[in-house]
């Protein structure tokens, strides 16, 4: 049986709208399109790891509100295991409304963090991240990652440096490193085994010790509708290559590729490909 990837941290029910630009004060706009969909760094980067075949599952927490049983079906109908995710009586579940600029691709959101954070998992959650082959983690699981499982972060939102040595993969964005760590040799000198810089339309490039230096072209795709969720795809998929053995280089190119692909659809998920779609 392939290893699983176990994905902890924030699901929210989105409601995303697509303008033909984003409102000024006291604007107004008209949306041409608005869709609902689940959102979540770690969620949107399980659905990724489900869709491409390898086994997934998210642990995390909704309210028992309409919003968190959409959460829940929407996942578990991807294929992700959700029997980690907690259900809180009497909880508000994270959502938020999303503006996507139509000719820019430029977005504004608007988040309520509900009521169901932080973030904390019982013995059994931590004892299928340590079995698993990553945990990967966002900004709100970050705090409940267990000692002696195979980590893997989401640097889009900081971390703290002292702790970066209990993680196995660092997944920042470019600004993101800079700002926490100056550099990929930095972020390397303070224990992480491998860093992962994403660039989004300059594709991507991992750095590891001894001087390991990959990189992978931008994958273009038309039409371009949405960026939203595009670099949860990105990690997801990393991590889904990774476990089928793919080497770094082809690794990071198959995630560009997969990221590149979601961005057809307005929100994050539906048009994340298949394995096939992505060969193709």
């Amino acid at each position: 049986m392939t290893p699983e990837v176990v994905c902890v941290g924030l699901a929210t029910w989105d409601t995303v709208l697509l303008v033909p630009r984003l409102p000024e004060a006291d604007g107004r706009v008209v949306a041409s399109e608005r869709v609902e969909a689940g959102g979540g760094p770690a969620a949107t980067a399980a659905v990724a790891v489900a869709r491409l075949g390898v086994p997934a599952a998210f642990a995390g927490r909704v309210g028992d509100d309409e919003a968190g049983a959409r959460v829940r079906e929407a996942l578990g109908r991807e294929g992700v295991d959700v029997s980690e995710l907690e259900v809180v009586p009497g909880g508000v579940t994270p959502r938020s409304t999303i503006l996507v600029e139509e000719p820019t691709g430029r977005r504004a959101i608007v988040h309520h963090e509900g009521t169901v954070l932080p973030l904390a998992l019982g013995e059994r959650a931590a004892a299928r991240c340590r079995a698993a082959a990553w945990t990967h983690v966002d900004h709100a699981g970050w705090g409940a990652a267990p000692e002696g499982a195979r980590i893997s972060v989401d640097g889009g939102n900081p971390i703290p440096a002292e702790r970066l040595a209990r993680v196995a993969l660092y997944a920042p964005t470019e600004s993101a490193l800079r700002e926490a760590f100056g550099s990929p040799q930095a972020a390397l000198e303070a224990g992480a085994g491998l860093v992962v810089v994403t660039r989004g339309e300059g594709g991507s490039a991992a750095y590891g010790a001894g001087g390991v230096s990959v990189e992978a072209p931008p994958h273009a795709v038309e039409p371009l509708v949405s960026t939203l969720g595009a670099g949860d795809v990105f990690h997801g998929a990393l991590l889904a290559a990774l476990v089928q053995d793919a080497p770094l280089a082809d690794a990071l190119a198959f995630a560009n590729r997969c990221a590149a692909l979601s961005c057809r659809a307005l929100d994050g998920r539906s048009a994340i490909p298949t394995p096939q779609e992505v060969h193709a």
